[in-house]
């Protein structure tokens, strides 16, 4: 019989947060679900518990993939498996409330023009622990595309359900990016659908020491998103705003690398996204320090750092 939920986890290891995962889908107050373990070729620990879950739940489907180090396609191939009505989204360090599937479902189904939704968040720590400076969440109902892009309002993966027939219609995730396709693929729900929002932290989102992906990295392929995005906006106040987010975004990134010691795609970024990116004052600021790392030996750059602190403690 076809459940209403198909949940797709994309697994590599982490057998240690991936336990606490699939408890807290286990303890959902609605329970006609399946859930789809999509395994990026983990180790063999991680393999048994996945075997002995599926033996013991009916409802646990285990998918064995080769290894990619791709979670856009490992999240592609457990939707190819999905037979639900609706698709859910879970990442093997994040934990669901237990009334989170009941309250999303129950709102999309007494809101009939809404083909999907996304959820509050809590941002913790590897022990659960609440992140003192953690960003706070900002509802957005509707349309939500523009508060999307400006930032105004954040999806966080494991926070979202979608209707599969609207899936099936925009869908799937973009597997030409490592990083960020998720960020992409929402902007594509925002721009095909109005979105249903729950403003309850039903989500509890870890940030540990085993994330994999460094700032550069990240910036790159959100740059990536947003050019895409870009491509496929039509309104010309979605195509500013969008084009504002894409030259801040291009400035973090020249900054990252220049950081990290990457000094000519530093400049390069710079002057690759100068053409549009010039009108915005937040892109010359960003931009300015990155310049200034470039060109700036390290030791003088170490000195001016300890002048600045100096002078903020004899100001405190």
């Amino acid at each position: 019989m076809r459940p209403v939920v198909s949940i797709i986890v994309p697994i590599f290891n982490r057998l240690h947060f991936l336990r606490a995962a699939v408890e807290s889908v286990f303890a959902q107050t609605f329970s006609d679900w399946e859930l789809i373990l999509a395994d990026d070729g983990s180790d063999s620990e991680t393999v048994k518990y996945m075997h002995q879950l599926q033996q013991q739940q009916r409802r646990v489907r285990l998918l064995r993939l080769p290894h990619r180090g791709s979670v856009s396609a490992v999240r592609n191939a457990g939707l190819r498996e999905a037979s639900g009505e609706y698709i859910a989204f879970l990442d093997t360090d994040d934990l669901w409330v237990p009334t989170k599937l009941e309250t999303q479902i129950a709102s999309l189904r007494a809101n009939s023009d809404r083909k999907w939704s996304y959820t509050g968040f809590r941002m913790v720590d590897a022990a659960l622990n609440p992140l003192p400076r953690a960003p706070q969440f900002s509802a957005a109902d509707g349309w939500i595309i523009d508060a999307l892009m400006n930032a105004q309002t954040t999806i966080m993966q494991s926070s979202v359900v979608v209707r599969r027939d609207f899936f099936d219609e925009v869908g799937p995730y973009d597997e030409s990016m490592r990083w960020c396709s998720d960020y992409e693929l929402a902007a594509r729900f925002a721009l095909h659908g109005a979105a249903d929002c729950i403003d309850q932290p039903l989500v509890m989102v870890r940030r540990h020491t085993e994330h994999c992906c460094d700032d550069v990295s990240a910036c790159q392929d959100v740059v990536v998103a947003l050019k895409k995005v870009r491509r496929y906006t039509t309104g010309s106040h979605t195509q500013a705003i969008v084009r504002k987010r894409l030259a801040i975004t291009c400035a973090f990134l020249a900054r990252s690398q220049a950081v990290q010691g990457f000094k000519l795609s530093a400049l390069a970024t710079m002057l690759g996204s100068a053409h549009y990116a010039w009108r915005y004052s937040q892109w010359w600021s960003t931009a300015a320090e990155a310049t200034a790392r470039v060109l700036i030996p390290t030791p003088v750059q170490n000195v001016l750092r300890r002048a600045r602190h100096a002078l903020r403690l004899r100001h405190s």
